[in-house]
This record gives C-alpha cells, sequence and structure tokens, in this order.
C-alpha cells in the first residue's frame, strides 16, 4: 500500500509516495510559486489556484514515478500552512487572494478583539489564546472592515488545506488541528466560540464548517481526478492538518515526552498533550494537534535568518560557518546576541530589533559573534520550553527539523541549551511525511484495519542515530546563567522603551 503526502507550503508544494509497509519514500516532487506583487507593507496574500496546480502537477509527477505500482496507492493527506483565509462564495469560488500566515495588515483588528473581550487575558480565557495577526480571525473581520462587498459575498471559510481538500474531494470541512489556528475555536471544548464569531458577524457562524475529528477519513479522490490522474481506484482523502500539527506526526510526535524543534527560517517548539495546555500568559499558543489529542506550540521569528545574516556578513560558506562557531568558546567569552532582527512572537516584541551585549576586545571577533547568534537564537527557543516547563511538559527528547539541524554544532548547542538529548529525522520530509501517515492512518480504519499513530510513526518515523547530541552538565549550567541573563535583558530594554 501506499499514501501519497502533500505538503503545500508559503513557497512551494511538495507530494511524497511513502511506502506504508516498508516506510521508504518511493517518489518525491515540488513545485514552487510566489507571493501576489505590488501589495502594501504588512500584507501577504497568495492565489489559491497556484496551491491547486502545484497539487495536481507534483502528484501526477510522484505517480509517473510510480509507474505500474501507482494502483498501489490508498491514501492521500495534504498538510497546508496555517492560519491562511480562503474565502468562498456560495459557487464554491474563490472571492479574492488568500490572506497568509505572515500578513501582518490585521493589527487593528486584533486590538479591535481585545478592546471588545477585555484583553489578552480575557481572550485567553474565553478561548484559550491571545488574538495575533497572523490568526485567521482578524483576517475576517479585515474583510468586512475593507471589502464589504466580498465579505457580502462569503459562504464559505476554508483554511489552505482545507481548500486543497475542497479540490479533491469535493467536501468543505474543517478538522480540530488547523481549526484551532483560526482563533476562533475555544480548544478546551473543541468547539467555535460563539461570542467571538458574532463580534465579527452574526453570519460568520453560518460560513464555518463544524470542526471534526483529524482521524477521521474526508472522503474519496472525485472520479474526475481520478480520471486525470490515471487511478482505477479512488484513494481515500483524511483530514489533513496544519504545517506544524502535520510536522509533529511526521517526527513522531505523537506521544508525551518528545517535543520537535524546527530550526527553519523562523523556529517552532510543539509538544504532544493528552489535554489542553492554556497558557495564561499567552506566550505558549494553546492548539489542538492532527490526531486529536492537543499541541502546545511556541514561534520564534528569527533562527536561520540570523544565522544566515552572520554568515553573508563575513562571506562565508556553511562550512566555514560551522568551523568559527566550533572554534569560539562556549559562551563566546560573555558576549550574548538577541536575536530580533525581525521583531518577536515569543517574546512579544513586534517592533523588536538585534542587540550584540557584552562586546570586548577579547570577544569582538568574527567567531565568536557568529557563535553568539547561534547561541542567541537557540537560548530563544529555550526560552519557549522553559515555558513548556513551567506549564508542566516534561521533554525527554528533542526532535530536531529545518535547515539549522544540519549543523553537528548547532544540534550540540541545542542539547546544551535545552537540557535534553536532541536528534534528527532520517527524512527531511517533515510535513509530507506526516500527511502521507496521517492518511495511511485514515485509510486502513476506513478498511477496518486497527492501528494506532504511535504504531505508524514507530515503523515510518526513522531517527538518524548519528546525529544524536547528549547535554553536558558544564555547558548546561552556562546555558542556564545565559538564558536568565537574555531573559532579563530584553526585558530591561523593552521596559525603557529601546527594544
Amino acid at each position: 500500500m501506499i499514501a501519497i503526502g502533500i505538503d503545500s507550503g508559503t513557497q512551494s508544494t511538495k507530494a511524497i509516495a511513502l511506502d506504508i509497509e516498508s516506510g521508504a519514500i518511493l517518489a518525491s516532487a515540488s513545485s514552487a510559486y510566489g507571493l501576489v506583487e505590488g501589495l502594501p507593507q504588512g500584507h501577504m496574500e497568495q492565489v489559491p489556484q497556484h496551491w491547486i496546480d502545484a497539487v495536481d502537477t507534483t502528484v501526477k509527477a510522484c505517480l509517473s514515478q510510480l509507474g505500474p505500482r501507482k494502483d498501489d496507492v490508498v491514501a492521500i493527506g495534504v498538510s497546508g500552512q496555517q492560519h491562511g483565509f480562503v474565502p468562498l462564495d456560495r459557487r464554491g469560488s474563490v472571492i479574492r487572494p488568500a490572506k497568509l500566515w505572515c500578513d501582518t495588515s490585521t493589527l487593528d483588528q486584533c486590538r479591535q478583539f481585545e478592546a471588545e473581550f477585555g484583553g489578552a487575558e480575557e481572550l485567553i480565557g474565553l478561548a484559550g489564546n491571545a488574538m495575533l495577526p497572523g490568526y485567521t480571525a482578524p483576517k475576517i473581520l479585515w474583510l468586512k472592515q475593507n471589502e464589504p462587498g466580498n465579505f457580502n459575498a462569503l459562504a464559505s471559510v476554508l483554511l489552505p488545506h482545507d481548500y486543497i481538500n475542497f479540490h479533491l474531494t469535493g467536501e468543505r470541512a474543517m478538522e480540530y488541528g488547523d481549526a484551532s489556528g483560526t482563533g476562533l475555536m475555544d480548544v478546551r471544548t473543541r468547539q467555535w466560540s460563539k461570542p467571538l464569531m458574532d463580534f465579527i458577524d452574526p453570519k460568520l457562524e453560518e460560513t464555518l464548517p463544524a470542526p471534526g475529528s483529524s482521524r477521521r477519513a474526508l472522503g474519496l479522490l472525485r472520479d474526475s481526478l481520478r480520471e486525470a490522474w490515471g487511478l482505477k481506484k479512488s484513494p481515500v482523502v483524511s483530514a489533513g492538518g496544519g504545517d506544524n500539527m502535520m510536522g509533529a506526526i511526521g517526527t513522531g510526535n505523537v506521544q508525551p515526552g518528545v517535543v520537535t524543534v524546527s530550526l527553519g527560517t523562523s523556529g517552532t517548539v510543539y509538544a504532544c498533550s493528552s489535554e489542553p495546555v492554556v497558557d495564561p500568559a499567552g506566550e505558549v499558543a494553546a492548539f489542538c494537534d492532527s490526531t486529536d489529542r492537543w499541541m502546545p506550540l511556541v514561534c520564534t521569528m528569527n533562527v536561520t535568518v540570523a544565522t544566515e545574516q552572520v554568515r553573508k556578513l563575513f562571506g562565508w560558506d556553511h562550512i566555514r560557518l560551522e568551523a568559527e562557531v566550533a572554534s569560539a568558546p562556549i559562551g563566546a567569552s560573555g558576549m550574548l546576541f538577541l536575536p530580533y532582527l525581525n521583531g518577536e512572537r515569543t517574546p512579544n516584541l513586534p517592533t523588536g530589533s538585534g542587540v550584540f551585549h557584552g562586546l570586548t576586545t577579547e570577544n569582538m571577533a568574527p567567531a565568536h559573534m557568529a557563535r553568539a547568534v547561534m547561541e542567541g537564537v537557540t537560548l530563544g527557543l529555550g526560552y519557549g520550553l522553559a515555558r513548556f516547563r513551567e506549564l508542566g511538559i516534561a521533554p525527554t527528547e528533542i526532535r530536531l527539523t529545518g535547515g539549522g539541524s544540519k549543523s553537528g554544532i548547532w544540534r550540540q548547542i541545542c542539547a546544551d541549551v535545552f537540557g535534553v538529548p536532541t536528534v534528527c529525522l532520517a527524512s527531511a520530509e517533515g510535513a509530507a511525511l506526516g500527511a502521507a501517515i496521517q492518511g495511511a492512518y485514515a485509510a486502513m480504519h476506513a478498511n477496518g484495519q486497527s492501528t494506532t499513530f504511535r504504531e505508524l510513526c514507530g515503523r515510518l518515523v526513522q531517527l538518524d542515530s548519528t546525529t544524536r547530541a547528549e547535554p553536558r552538565v558544564a555547558a548546561r549550567d552556562l546555558y542556564v546563567q545565559s538564558l536568565s541573563r537574555q531573559t532579563d535583558l530584553t526585558r530591561r530594554l523593552h521596559t525603557g522603551g529601546l527594544l
């Protein structure tokens, strides 16, 4: 049996074909696209048809690579970028381009939510999360206030992966995981919050599909696509999920104790919980996962964006960057980097900037600066992990993904900062692999075969033991002090209006 996993991201869509028995990836393909150009500052939009075209292109390419084995495809699962707003009219046509997770044009709408409900704490009490510009809810309010004609035509609100599922099956639906990132769902009950919906507009409730189980089979691939793709039988299409939710499945993060850390342009830290994890301070997002559990998540805006900046500053390639960081002492001889080059989400510093602190004649050198940057962004993730621990999440192993995880010295810094062993995956597919596994789960249950996500991930998610790093006591102790210093310095500069 083969499952196809589709990962539709901000820059491209990737599809893989996974052998459910062996765990081998039998085929893969990708297709790139861009953003809508010429928009005002803060507006980030895409044309949903580009996702659909990329899905068709990549799936056809995978099926072509499979050859005769394409008829073994029994399942399709879809991962999509979180929080995006796809507005449909009554005919199921897209009304306007989708506003994306990285769109920050809705700051005013977020302030309106806070004013109406008495601040972030009250919003967290109501639904489990504060209202952030990236979420879907303020985007819908923005549409009403800025494009009333388009809002009046609104008949269905879908998220990016839901829209791709709609293309595949004709079904308009949402599952718990991605729905929890809209800002409209009470994550404790997994139901839409009527007060939040009514604040936007009383008609909104009828445009939102009722959130449903992430474990279910959504439907079968429509006949027109089955014929166009040359398949004899229609595969089962699973509920799918957001990219972080699918990344959790793709890294085997489906049981308490395992934590995933992504070292990408931005960074994420997320875990699996058997019950809701609501942070009264709002620093940890209280999401649901896509296995019908919960997924507390922290996002930081500056990870490889900072290390790439320092690498380019000194004209190094990645091998030279690795060597220079390794040559500098742990703690960079007292130099500390506050990595807020693009502002920051955790801690909440939307207008923040970067700071080198503790410069001396001894440490003001390229290698020390590079190490301070790598340590600084990792300490930023460590701040989020410390918040996890305060909320009762006890990590026993951290699985690293993203481009930064290719660096051996960075993996060791992670283990030392986080205080638990770190390890990478044998496959870098992440969200696409998670989507394929969820698809396999749905297909097996639809056909009366009993399985669990733990069993499937145990077989299909393979670790690369050569990348394992163990925390070192002396380094761990030093980084505990560094994190305390980074947190205190950030607070002092922000309070003083300097950050």
